[in-house]
């Protein structure tokens, strides 16, 4: 890979829903539904919104521990069917992300996603929204460790053979941002995302923007 030299981070690293994807209702409706028909306790809004952004099973593992692999499992099958086979609309992206997206490619950054979905749901919600152009490389949480490990953002870094310090990753769960503070690696918080910017601001960002276009602010 080529590196640009005159740039503070070579390689930035977005996360998917909550940050470039508004996609928290969908979540949020689909594992409703699933834990409903699992004949689990209802969840309500808050709680499901608050562990967006880990892995699938780590979802459902936070929301019901006590409850038995198998049928954790079977949330995971029944979540899997609605989101695929009923969401039929693509998940819109937040105000700015496609502007945002296109200047960082003109100005030659390494773009990358690090994700709590699925290789399956990334890749559908790429294609719908038309940004897979813009990305190098991405990772999932199926692919590897989940966050707030830090194995997808070395993952990712090592792709490019760059080092934790030239990479900035940007997210809106304090998930992402303690997979960049165990990585090693700087980052930015978004406000609109699911969790609030007091809870963000305990992880130590740079900053927290309020418009994705506000990045630009710390490049």
């Amino acid at each position: 890979m080529n590196v640009i030299n005159n740039k503070k981070y070579q390689l930035l690293v977005f996360d998917w829903d909550g940050t470039l994807a508004d996609s928290e209702a969908c979540i949020i409706d689909a594992m409703q539904i699933a834990t409903a028909e699992a004949e689990l306790p209802k969840c309500n809004d808050a709680q499901i919104r608050d562990v967006i952004g880990l892995s699938l099973e780590g979802v459902i593992e936070a929301l019901f521990p006590e409850v038995e692999i198998s049928i954790r499992n079977s949330v995971a099958d029944r979540y899997r069917e609605h989101y695929f086979s009923t969401s039929t609309s693509p998940v819109p992206v937040f105000e700015g992300v496609v502007e945002i997206l296109e200047k960082l490619n003109q100005e030659n950054y390494f773009l990358a996603v690090a994700t709590g979905k699925s290789r399956r749901g990334l890749d559908r919600s790429l294609n719908e929204t038309g940004l897979d152009k813009y990305f190098h490389t991405t990772r999932c949480a199926d692919e590897t460790i989940s966050k707030p490990n830090p194995q997808m953002l070395i993952e990712i870094i090592d792709y490019f053979g760059l080092a934790a310090v030239d990479a900035l990753m940007i997210g809106d769960s304090e998930y992402d941002l303690q997979m960049a503070n165990n990585a090693g690696t700087e980052s930015v918080a978004v406000s609109y995302g699911v969790h609030t910017a007091e809870r963000l601001q305990q992880c130590e960002p740079l900053g927290i923007i309020h418009n994705i276009t506000e990045l630009s602010d710390y490049l």
